[in-house]
């Protein structure tokens, strides 16, 4: 039997589907949207956007776990709340883009990031895809669990609600060898599982992949993807992404996928940086998808072959 949460997923892609012309360029930009004007359609659906009262709430619990070093950050933060007297007030992180607001799921307290993006967007459509049933079955899909799509059409918006996880992958380097490898695992797996389905995710980096620190990592950021075929990717320009390849300065890459790639092998080798870890098989893998030519390097399927292959080589060489 469908759930509820699927058939919202499902009806709104019937729902957004439209052969009407529109500016690509205008549905396809960051939106900032007038967050209090929707606090009620999003209460209605069971979200509740941060307020004063919660983030003072916030301060003063985590305030015995605050680092010395990002104690200046956290004492500008709290004295900023502090001064605001209307507690129910809705209270914007300052260090989100325009786009994004913290929330809170009523019914059990889950914490949660929700995205306004245009409901004709590119990033709608692939979250969208990537979110529906037979997609998330797949263990290769890491894609943040999406948990509502809230359609304002009128406003021509839709709230993405996705669980909020952490964007600090590595949080006591050096980490063990093992946990290393799951993240890069579930980094290159997603990427693989994008392609498979025609989909370039053209901004990978660090920044765009989070962790629960219960052993899974996800994908975020759809922002920059684009679904890849013969007769669209000759158009597809990319260059607005993190980690770019040299070939994108010379014009719209022949192969788009290869961009991924060679984003991917930089964040290979950040990765083992930020963790602390040294493994010349990586550092070897990482090589051969920053090959200047894009025709040389591997493919996403292929690189994640060899990991699979490098990682039980390395888990049966530690238990020796």
């Amino acid at each position: 039997m469908t759930s509820s949460a699927e058939w919202d997923l499902e009806s709104l892609a019937s729902s957004t589907s439209s052969t009407s012309s529109f500016d690509e360029d205008e549905v396809n930009s960051r939106v900032s949207p007038d967050w209090a004007k929707y606090r009620c359609p999003i209460a209605s659906r069971g979200f509740q956007l941060d307020t004063v009262r919660d983030v003072k709430e916030y301060y003063q619990r985590h305030h015995s776990n605050t680092d010395k070093r990002e104690l200046h950050a956290y004492l500008s933060g709290y004295h900023r709340v502090s001064a605001r007297s209307d507690e129910d007030a809705l209270c914007k992180d300052a260090g989100l883009r325009d786009n994004l607001f913290r929330a809170t799921r009523n019914r059990d307290g889950m914490k949660v990031m929700i995205k306004a993006v245009h409901r004709d967007s590119r990033e709608l459509d692939i979250v969208r895809y990537l979110s529906a049933p037979a997609q998330r079955r797949d263990p290769m899909n890491h894609c943040i669990p999406i948990l509502d799509l809230i359609d304002t059409p009128h406003d021509d918006l839709c709230f993405i609600v996705m669980e909020e996880w952490s964007r600090n992958m590595f949080p006591e380097a050096p980490v063990t060898l093992g946990y290393l490898l799951v993240a890069l695992h579930h980094c290159i797996e997603h990427i693989a599982f994008m392609h498979r389905h025609h989909i370039a995710h053209f901004d990978i980096s660090l920044h765009n992949f989070l962790t629960n620190y219960h052993g899974r990592f996800a994908c975020i950021d759809y922002e920059l993807s684009r679904r890849i075929d013969k007769a669209s990717s000759p158009q597809i320009l990319c260059s607005r992404g993190t980690e770019l390849p040299p070939e994108v300065e010379r014009g719209p890459p022949k192969n788009p996928f290869m961009v991924d790639v060679w984003a991917l092998g930089v964040l290979i080798l950040r990765a083992c940086k930020l963790a602390g870890i040294h493994v010349p098989e990586l550092m070897h893998l990482a090589k051969l998808m920053l090959n200047e030519n894009p025709d040389k390097r591997p493919s996403v399927a292929a690189v994640l072959r060899e990991f699979q292959r490098v990682g039980a080589t390395l888990r049966e060489s530690h238990r020796s």
